[in-house]
């Protein structure tokens, strides 16, 4: 594994460098956090080991930004510290760090904190598994570009939002963008289920046709819950069923499958929506152009309260800076049309 070490005092740096080289691990060193930031941002390194004081920007900091950033995987941030005080690790721990060493460190205990660090990210096996499963669903879909990977981004950027300034009338966890992250890619996983002459129609659906796509909501949170029911202690699996089946209600209760309004529509539901819909106005179909930002923003706010939860219209409001750079960075040519 390639590991980022962040230090200022060289003699630390060459410490770490020999110790991890020494168990067969490649390293990139940097002197100060932003140097740091910028290596993290061009994804090479998915485990940093910092030192907390340094120039330019501290570590804390730096761990803060990399959690804040819009990263490809998960960042697994190792902090090196000689504070001793119990507010030096809750502090090191608000801002993101997943472990902490303490100076002068032990190359022994170093090397199995970072072995710790390798078995986390393994996990991120599942969640390659979880998306691509869900492009193979989208796949018989030729249309829909990038549309994951942009809805899944659209769906972090509103959870981030809603985590670090909460609504009016829910808790939002801390895991919640985490969550969203991983799991709204599955949210037309029921698509599968959904003939190919109504899935591909090139052009409007028939009344007929259209109860028929409708019933991808409830195909999908089926095929989910086969999954809650045999591994039922996995959180992530409910989540899914949750946007799966209700990405499609609306917050006046006029939506589908089954009429919930407001508050009863999962939270989850209620942020893919809003991203799912946003991503088809300024995205290109068969049969519509794709739609400038401004055409697209207004229709959403128009729709307060009305299809999406004014909250997270908000949030949208609040984002929209962030919206504009994720469409670009997966955007392919495309018409966009300003109405």
């Amino acid at each position: 594994m390639q590991i980022l070490i962040v230090d200022d005092n060289d003699i630390a740096l060459e410490a770490l460098r020999h110790a991890l080289h020494g168990d067969g691990h490649k390293t990139i060193v940097a002197h100060n956090g932003q140097e740091a930031l910028d290596i993290v941002r061009d994804n090479v390194c998915r485990l940093v080991i910092s030192d907390w004081m340094m120039p330019v920007m501290d570590g804390v900091e730096l761990c803060k930004q990399i959690r804040r950033s819009d990263l490809s995987g998960y960042v697994y941030f190792i902090l090196l510290t000689s504070k001793e005080s119990a507010d030096g690790v809750v502090d090191g721990l608000s801002a993101g760090a997943d472990d902490f060493i303490h100076k002068p460190f032990d190359p022994a205990e170093l090397l199995v904190r970072v072995r710790a660090g390798e078995r986390i990210l393994s996990l991120e096996t599942r969640d390659v598994a979880i998306f691509a499963m869900a492009k193979l669903a989208e796949s018989r879909d030729s249309e829909t570009g990038e549309h994951l990977e942009r809805m899944r981004s659209y769906s972090r950027i509103l959870a981030r939002h809603l985590v670090t300034y909460g609504t009016a009338h829910e808790q939002v966890s801390a895991d919640f963008a985490r969550l969203i992250y991983l799991t709204s890619p599955l949210h037309d996983i029921g698509k599968v289920g959904i003939p190919d002459t109504v899935l591909l129609k090139p052009g409007r659906l028939s009344d007929r046709e259209f109860e028929i796509m409708k019933t991808h909501t409830t195909i999908g949170a089926e095929t989910l819950d086969a999954a809650v029911r045999e591994y039922p202690g996995v959180a992530y699996l409910r989540f899914a069923r949750d946007i799966a089946l209700t990405h499609h209600e609306r917050f006046d209760g006029s939506g589908y499958p089954t009429a919930l309004s407001d508050f009863d529509i999962p939270l989850g539901g209620r942020v893919v929506a809003l991203a799912d819909v946003y991503d088809a106005l300024t995205s290109k179909r068969v049969y519509k152009p794709a739609f400038a930002h401004d055409v697209a923003r207004s229709m959403i706010i128009e729709e307060s309260g009305k299809h999406f939860d004014p909250v997270v219209v908000e949030a949208f409001r609040q984002n929209e800076e962030e919206f504009l750079k994720t469409r670009d960075r997966f955007s392919k040519s495309e018409l966009v049309v300003a109405i």
